[in-house]
């Protein structure tokens, strides 16, 4: 009765948002895309929500929700259960490959400080490049296997170049190209539609009702949530990337999940990324 009372409430809060949150919703073809005004409006809708909230402050997900999750996470930051993962990606990330180049030869500025810049939009490919698509296009140019996309390796090593990034503000580019401005409206797009048995959107948890329960879990405003990954999650017992996390969403609501780095969990990640510009990088992170 809880879950269904829950799925009723965020069902229910989600239509009345409608109202509130102009454009969120998918929208009709004749809209005219403006992500700036997004993200204005983005911003402002959590801003308006939670004004007791520090700006910077919803990078911390469900942590920023209250003070007693605050001091949690305060706790549990004395003694992060990511260090392990850092550690396990540092070392990685300095070990040359077999034809002797490393992982600081496919980057700007050797990969350190670079997080805040992903994913981004290349205009020769005309597709959006991910932080962790772009790992693993890394070791194959360089005659290495590519990695799961869900699993230790790539979460260590994505959590050691975010923290390289700490505290830089999220700076999302979308090039005056017109297939770039597709891929964001699509990724915009996938985040408010509904699918799965439960028949929920990305926003029906992460919009409406950040802060609240769904079983066990408390949910996080999709505002800065990018920010934070790669992640720990106690539920996990182990680290998570946003390949996993993108696919887990799926999974909970009943729907079927894509494959990690498909079009659209790309383009999702553009979006989400671009609309949390300025708040600061602060992955590796912790969570329920």
């Amino acid at each position: 009765m809880k879950l269904r009372s829950a799925v009723c409430l965020a069902s229910a809060a989600l239509t009345l948002g409608a109202v509130t949150f102009a454009g969120a919703l998918p929208f009709r073809a004749t809209d005219k895309i403006d992500p700036v005004a997004d993200a204005k409006a983005f911003q402002k809708f959590f801003t308006d929500k939670f004004p007791k909230v520090k700006y910077e402050d919803f990078v911390n997900g469900p942590y920023s929700m209250n003070e007693d999750l605050h001091r949690q996470w305060q706790e549990k930051e004395q003694f992060p259960p990511y260090e392990f993962s850092l550690e396990m990606g540092k070392e990685m990330f300095s070990k040359p490959f077999k034809n002797g180049k490393s992982y600081e030869d496919c980057f700007p500025n050797k990969g350190i400080g670079i997080r805040q810049n992903y994913p981004y939009f290349d205009e020769k490919e005309g597709k959006v490049i991910t932080l962790e698509l772009a790992l693993n296009r890394c070791r194959e140019a360089n005659g290495e296997p590519p990695f799961s996309y869900v699993r230790d390796e790539m979460a260590a090593l994505t959590a050691y170049m975010a923290f390289t990034s700490r505290g830089k503000p999220m700076d999302i580019k979308i090039p005056n190209d017109p297939r770039a401005l597709e891929a964001y409206q699509a990724g915009k797009e996938y985040f408010y539609t509904r699918r799965g048995q439960l028949n929920f959107s990305c926003a029906t948890c992460h919009v409406q009702s950040p802060g609240e329960r769904i079983r066990a879990e408390i949910l996080a405003p999709a505002l800065g949530i990018v920010n934070a990954m790669p992640i720990y999650r106690s539920e996990w017992s182990g680290m998570g990337t946003t390949s996993r996390r993108f696919t887990t969403c799926n999974s909970q609501i009943r729907g079927v999940p894509l494959s990690p780095q498909d079009d659209e969990y790309r383009n999702v990640e553009y979006y989400l990324s671009y609309v949390s510009n300025g708040l600061p990088i602060s992955g590796p992170g912790a969570r329920p």
